[in-house]
């Protein structure tokens, strides 16, 4: 997906500093080779399994990266009427999506149901009910799937571990066959599965295991007395390399869950982001200063925490590399930091890196997932450009932000009246 040509860094057939050229930076770059060719690992893992794949549309929401995974047949996981729109806009059938989310509206509920989303994530009684109210108004039937909090351990870092009794996520493992038996005396819901999902960049594929074995109880207790579960979602989670991590191959994972599950003859439903995108982007930012401290040298580009905030956010490594490749260049140790405001706006700590000078162009690497999708106009920055790039060809597929983007929809309510006061009071 990205390797030197030439001693210039390529996004596939695309030089990076031909992008840079075009677009400006910071600009994030997406390989869509390298979104297929993860999805066609995954699937070709799973293929032995009544199977289906749902991509977590909240980690790169961008219209293109989700028109490049609906082509090759996947289907999506939403946790908000906003990407069920995005999805809609594509055409995308409602019965390739799953609605999950633990704080689903009943404005976001009716809409899901009238495009005909084939499953709901329910993570509580009180949910079950408000969605079986708006189903009835509509009159219609919402399939769902009880999210179960296994109480397991996933190892991640504490803000993206989803799956312990002391988070928000899922109904109680003691507590779900009472509810899912009450759920299925309400005519307008249909319960025909068990959801469950440990959170995000997991590597030890054991504790996958550990929930399969625990969805497995769940499950013959549940047929014992005679309802009906027909799939298993395990959601998404598996890990990427982002430093030096060892993250397992997808057949170790389906080779963890399949045996607890397999004589059951449920269908595996699984919903990853990270593995499918997170390596195919990197961020494009331009150096735009050395500073020298006594004992310190920052090296300030023009991407920020608002571009890229996971370093902040999650205490997260991203790999740096400069556009252009020089073996004898001298390396140092650096802060690399942006414009903002905060002493916690930093890409890079302590990193070694070649020497970088001034105006040059640097990628900020495995930067596909939760980059752009979680970026913010935090001090009146407008948000990056997107470039998705095939093979020889690419394009600005969300074009850079401006200042008037930046305060559409505002207004002073007494500009109009008053404006010659504020003026001379100013």
């Amino acid at each position: 997906m990205f390797k030197y040509c030439d001693e210039v860094l390529a996004c596939e057939q695309v030089s990076l500093l031909e992008v840079a050229a075009r677009t400006g930076t910071p600009t994030y770059v997406y390989s869509a080779a390298g979104i297929r060719q993860q999805f066609h690992r995954l699937r070709a893992a799973l293929q032995p399994l009544d199977h289906s794949i749902h991509y977590a549309v909240k980690t790169n929401s961008n219209l293109a990266v989700l028109g490049t995974l609906a082509r090759i047949g996947s289907g999506f996981d939403i946790v908000s009427g906003g990407e069920l729109s995005r999805l809609q806009r594509l055409g995308v059938a409602g019965d390739r999506i799953v609605f999950a989310g633990v704080g689903k509206t009943a404005d976001e509920m009716g809409l899901a149901l009238r495009a005909g989303v084939g499953l709901f994530n329910v993570e509580s009684w009180e949910e079950a009910e408000l969605l079986a109210r708006v189903a009835s108004d509509l009159n219609a039937v919402a399939r769902i799937a009880m999210r179960v909090n296994p109480d397991v351990e996933a190892g991640a870092h504490r803000y993206i571990s989803t799956g312990t009794a002391s988070e928000k996520f899922g109904i109680p493992y003691r507590e779900v066959v009472e509810l899912y038996a009450r759920a299925s005396r309400l005519p307008s819901l249909a319960p025909c599965g068990l959801h469950c999902h440990l959170g995000s960049q997991i590597l030890d594929t054991e504790v996958y295991r550990q929930v399969a074995v625990r969805l497995a109880r769940l499950i013959e207790k549940l047929r014992a007395i005679g309802l009906t579960v027909e799939s298993a979602n395990f959601g998404g989670g598996l890990g990427i390399r982002y430093r030096d991590e060892q993250p397992p191959p997808p057949e170790q994972y389906v080779a963890a869950i399949a045996p607890p599950l397999g004589h059951l003859g449920v269908r595996f439903l699984v919903e990853p982001g990270r593995f499918l995108v997170g390596n195919a982007g990197v961020l494009l930012t331009r150096v735009l200063r050395r500073k020298e401290s006594s004992d310190k040298t920052f090296v300030v580009v023009d991407a920020a925490m608002n571009d890229l905030v996971r370093p902040s956010l999650y205490s997260a490594y991203h790999g740096i590399l400069p556009l252009r490749r020089q073996i004898d260049r001298p390396v140092e140790t650096v802060d690399v930091v942006g414009p903002v405001c905060e002493s916690g706006d930093f890409l890079a700590r302590a990193r070694e890196l070649p020497r970088l000078e001034t105006d040059e162009i640097i990628a900020v690497c495995s930067a596909g997932a939760y980059g752009f999708s979680m970026s913010s106009n935090y001090n009146s920055r407008p948000r990056a450009a997107e470039v998705l790039v095939d093979g020889a060809t690419h394009r600005i597929v969300r074009e850079r932000e401006s200042t008037d983007d930046l305060v559409r929809g505002e207004t002073d309510w007494d500009c109009a009246d008053r404006g010659a006061d504020i003026t001379a009071r100013s």
